[in-house]
């Protein structure tokens, strides 16, 4: 480790309070840590996923992030990332920024409301691939789920909005409240085929949906918010034409772990922008 350890700021992303959304840890001055360090940092917060910026910070050039779980690294993550807004909002100042990421360069900014500060990004290009019908057979097992928890407007497929996240939309919220799986089935599965949250939700009204997202991948069992999720969703959903260019939804997360979340998506021309609060956590 290095002489002196790395301040770790702390951050609820996608809430207001510090009780509800998901915490985030964010590492402004991590230039002098290696993978190792950081991964061991990433370990000990404990959160989902820990950032770290290892480049100056400028709003002139693109500054280079890094994101662990507890159990690796992943290229792109989104609650991180609106942690990450917050925290350069309240240290270099408020406005537009750049962070250069596996995935490519993602814009973001940090800004203020009456409700606190908020950060938005927006994602990588969004795609949207097939789910071949033995994964899918794979992931409903590990589930204890059926196709006929399924809604057969929405079929299964996998969204990219920096990852790649399965998609399953359900037939009711009941499904979603009694979400109970296999952890060491799903996590080898999701490591097989690089799935790093699975995106399971239900149409809750006009542009309003439930989501919980397992996160096995990273030795996670749930993520009460799924920023990079909520992205792959909107190209999910564009390909469906079930969303055109400006069209904006709500996804509401982490209800059933008590921590409440709410991520605001727009859809742009080849990207989704993906908004929310993140209140600071007090330090352990």
């Amino acid at each position: 480790m290095t002489s002196s350890a790395p301040q770790i700021r702390r951050y609820a992303a996608f809430s207001t309070t510090p009780t509800g959304g998901n915490p985030a840890g964010v590492v402004l001055e991590a230039a002098d840590l290696n993978e190792e360090q950081m991964q061991q940092i990433a370990a000990q917060v404990g959160y989902s996923e820990t950032a770290f910026l290892t480049g100056p910070i400028t709003a002139e050039t693109p500054i280079p992030v890094r994101y662990f779980a507890p159990e690796g690294e992943v290229d792109f993550c989104g609650h991180a990332t609106i942690a990450t807004a917050v925290a350069l909002g309240e240290t270099a100042g408020y406005g537009d920024y750049q962070l250069a990421t596996k995935v490519g360069d993602v814009r973001i900014a940090a800004d203020r409301d009456d409700a606190g500060a908020t950060g938005t990004l927006e994602s990588p290009p969004l795609d949207c691939l097939p789910l071949e019908a033995a994964h899918l057979e794979a992931l409903l097992q590990a589930l204890g789920w059926s196709a006929d928890d399924l809604d057969p407007g929405y079929p299964p497929a996998v969204g990219f909005g920096g990852n790649q996240h399965p998609v399953l939309v359900v037939r009711n919220l009941e499904r979603l409240r009694t979400l109970d799986y296999d952890f060491e089935v799903l996590q080898a599965l999701c490591r097989e085929h690089d799935w790093i949250t699975v995106q399971l939700v239900a149409a809750v009204g006009p542009g309003q949906w439930q989501a919980r997202d397992p996160f096995p991948w990273g030795g996670v069992v749930e993520d009460p918010a799924t920023g990079a999720a909520a992205a792959a969703f909107a190209g999910y959903l564009a390909s469906l034409g079930r969303l055109v260019p400006g069209d904006e939804f709500v996804i509401r997360q982490g209800a059933e772990m008590g921590r409440p979340s709410t991520l605001q998506v727009t859809l742009h021309a080849r990207t989704a922008g993906v908004s929310g609060h993140a209140a600071p956590i007090p330090a352990p």
